[in-house]
């Protein structure tokens, strides 16, 4: 198995674990204050990691274009970070992190579209399964 893969299994799993817990959270609290208290432990968990595993010569290759892509990136988290928190406090998560996952297609779209990625037939099967199953789990019987 290649590295990339045996890191993204990881973080599936720990994704898996993040939306309940912070179901378990948000117990007696708005959305936004769970929120804001979560990334800001985030926050300090991620320099925490960045002080222990990036070399100080590294922050010289920054550049003005991976300050607008992660800037932009990060915006883009915020945004779906708020809502997700949203739907969280209201919904089931079983649903909630099914339809979040539907960020494949958009991925998917936005790799083709932006990064010229081909869309094989592989990946158009994979994203029509899941769309099939957000559609399955979506709706209330």
């Amino acid at each position: 198995m290649e590295r990339w893969i045996l890191y993204a299994i990881i973080s599936m799993i720990f994704a898996g674990f993040t939306s309940v817990i912070a179901k378990q959270g948000l117990s007696g609290i708005g959305s936004e204050l769970g929120l804001s208290v979560r990334t800001a432990f985030v926050c300090v968990f991620v320099l925490g990691f960045a002080a222990l595993t990036v070399s100080r010569s590294e922050f010289d290759q920054l550049t003005k274009g991976n300050y607008l892509w992660l800037g932009l990136s990060a915006a883009t988290t915020v945004i779906s970070w708020i809502f997700y928190y949203k739907a969280l406090q209201l919904g089931e998560v079983s649903t909630i992190a099914l339809i979040d996952k539907g960020s494949f297609v958009v991925a998917v779209l936005l790799a083709w579209l932006l990064l010229g990625e081909k869309i094989t037939l592989r990946v158009a099967i994979g994203t029509a399964l899941i769309l099939a199953g957000l559609v399955v789990v979506s709706r209330k019987s």
